[in-house]
Order: C-alpha cells, then sequence, then structure tokens
C-alpha cells in the first residue's frame, strides 16, 4: 500500500523551495511574521489553584505571632490579581491572532503569495471560530489535569493524608492518554480541518463533519502520517538547534570581543564600558531572534505543505495545491 506520508516527504520539500527561493527578504520578513504567531498560538493558559477549606467549615488559622505585614493586603492581592489578568490577556491575544493567522498561512502556500492584510481582513471570522475551538480544548485538558493533579496531590496538600501510589499509577496513563488525544484532535483540526474551512468557506465543526468520512475512511494513511509528521518535526527541530547553535557560537565571537572592550573600560569610563556591554548583549540577542524568525520559516512551511499534500492525496475534492502538485509530480 502506497503511503501517501511517504511519498509527500519530497514533493513537500520542493514545493517549499520554489516558494522562497529565490530568496526575497519582504516574503521572508512576511512569513517571519505569520509563523511567530502560529507557533506562539500553541502555548498553554495559566490557571489558579484555590485552597481548600477543611472539613471542620473553619478557614485556616494563621499561625501565634504571625506579623500582620506578612500576609498579603488588599493592595497586595489587587496587584497579584492585575498581573495575573494581563497575563491571561497576552495570551489569549496571541492565541486568537495565530488562530487567523492559521489561515494566513495556508492561503499564502495555496497563492504563493503572502498577503497578511487581505487574507487576515478576508478569513477573521473563521479564525475567530478556530479560536473559539482552542480555547475550549485548551480549558478542557487543563480542568483534567487539574482534575488528575488534585486527586493525586489534594489530599496530602490539605493535611488529610499522603499521595496513593495507586492513584499516581492511575494518573499517568490518564495523563498521556488525555495529551495524545488532544494533541492529535488539535493538530489534525491545525493541518487538515483549517485547509477545509478555508477552501470551502465552512465553520469548524461543519468542516470536521466533512473530514470525517476521509478521516475515517483511510485512517491508515492518517496514522502513518501522525508517525511520520512527529519524525518529521523531530529531525527539523534537531537541526534548527544545531544550526542555531553554531549561528549563536559565530556571532558570540565577534560581539564577545566587544563585550570585552567594555568591560577592559569598566576602570576608566564605567559609563561607556557599560555602554559597550549593553550594546553588545542586545545585538547579540536582537541577531538571534532574527535568526529564530527566519529559521522557523522554511521549517513551518515544510510541514504545512507535506501537511496538504496528504490531505490532497487522501481526498481530491480538498486539495488546495492542485497547480503545485502537478507541476512537481510531472
Amino acid at each position: 500500500m502506497t503511503l501517501y506520508a511517504l511519498d509527500a516527504v519530497d514533493d513537500a520539500g520542493a514545493a517549499a523551495r520554489d516558494l522562497l527561493w529565490p530568496f526575497d527578504l519582504g516574503r521572508w520578513a512576511r512569513l517571519a511574521l505569520v509563523v511567530f504567531f502560529v507557533g506562539s498560538s500553541g502555548v498553554g493558559f495559566p490557571f489558579q489553584s484555590t485552597g481548600g477549606v477543611p472539613s471542620g467549615g473553619e478557614a485556616p488559622s494563621v499561625p501565634a505571632g504571625t506579623p500582620e505585614a506578612a500576609l498579603p493586603g488588599g493592595a497586595e492581592l489587587f496587584l497579584i490579581g492585575a498581573i495575573a489578568a494581563a497575563i491571561v490577556l497576552v495570551v489569549l491575544a496571541f492565541l486568537l491572532v495565530g488562530s487567523v493567522m492559521e489561515f494566513v498561512f495556508v492561503e499564502s502556500l495555496r497563492k504563493e503569495t503572502v498577503r497578511v492584510r487581505a487574507y487576515w481582513s478576508r478569513y477573521w471570522r473563521l479564525g475567530l471560530r478556530l479560536f473559539g475551538f482552542r480555547l475550549v480544548v485548551g480549558l478542557l485538558s487543563l480542568a483534567v489535569f487539574a482534575a488528575l493533579a488534585f486527586a493525586v496531590f489534594g489530599p496530602a496538600f490539605l493535611g488529610y493524608g499522603g499521595i496513593s501510589v495507586a492513584l499516581v499509577l492511575l494518573a499517568i496513563p490518564v495523563f498521556l492518554v488525555v495529551s495524545i488525544v488532544t494533541g492529535l484532535l488539535s493538530g489534525f483540526t491545525t493541518m487538515f480541518v483549517v485547509p477545509i474551512m478555508l477552501k470551502e468557506e465552512r465553520g469548524l465543526l461543519s468542516a470536521w463533519r466533512r473530514f470525517w468520512p476521509t478521516l475515517s475512511g483511510q485512517w491508515k494513511q492518517y496514522a502513518a502520517y501522525a508517525v511520520v509528521g512527529f519524525v518529521l518535526q523531530l529531525a527539523i527541530g534537531i537541526a534548527v538547534s544545531i544550526v542555531t547553535v553554531f549561528v549563536a557560537v559565530v556571532a558570540a565571537i565577534p560581539l564577545g570581543v566587544v563585550g570585552l572592550v567594555g568591560v577592559g573600560l569598566l576602570s576608566v569610563a564605567e559609563v561607556a564600558g557599560w555602554a559597550v556591554i549593553a550594546v553588545a548583549v542586545a545585538v547579540f540577542v536582537l541577531a538571534m531572534l532574527a535568526f529564530g524568525l527566519l529559521a522557523g520559516v522554511p521549517a513551518q512551511t515544510y510541514l504545512r505543505y507535506h501537511a496538504l499534500f496528504v490531505l490532497g492525496d487522501t481526498e481530491s475534492d480538498f486539495d488546495l495545491i492542485e497547480s503545485r502538485r502537478r507541476a512537481i509530480r510531472e
């Protein structure tokens, strides 16, 4: 049996190369912006755990002799709450922008032209639906993980007993199963359902119903994709890490010399010395940030093209890159 995930390994590389070469700074910069938010949209959701009240119905008493100043007051609690709320808002903002950018990314690969504002204006409503789906899945996953953590560590934390080994052994496979299921659900939604939403301009649940007969009818192909895709992501991640370390070393040598000059100036002109050190550190950080963004462009472009090839091979109605596929394979 032909495995489309294996056939698409070389084809995805050819498609990514045709899109990205010859090098165009404007195209790479726009794709770097899109890839940045697409990668950031996978972040988790922070949550707070509230302490319970003992079964006697009384709140825990403050030990005698504890200074009142040591307890958080209204201002401190307000500041903590404000910081937590700001973090949640930032995470949600990244998740929202990243959800819309998924459609911008796929449309860019489909049209082989990167237009962030135009595609955003066209697909932001579909992005909102993807955002809602990711939010629900993330919160449900957190609820399950929080329940597992409370079941295992709650009794010891509340002073009702120790940690049960049986509960730990039960929680580990549950944690793994939930992680795998949510990972596959989120991954298949991003890689396969989003292109169907874009191509047929339908909602997320409708796109899932449209995709389900293909997924269930050719489950071996998608199981193979899950394995091949994992291996590809691992291999690409290792390769990018190696190149990043090499670039960091190359950049650190001249900037390290500049930093040493700044250290030498500290004994003569302290302000100038610290200024030189700050400039060297800032240039290094900015250079590595720019390289990281650019390195993500070919990696994510290749992985997304790989999924689009598999999707089109399993169902021609879902093929977003028909002309590119034909040009490569002929």
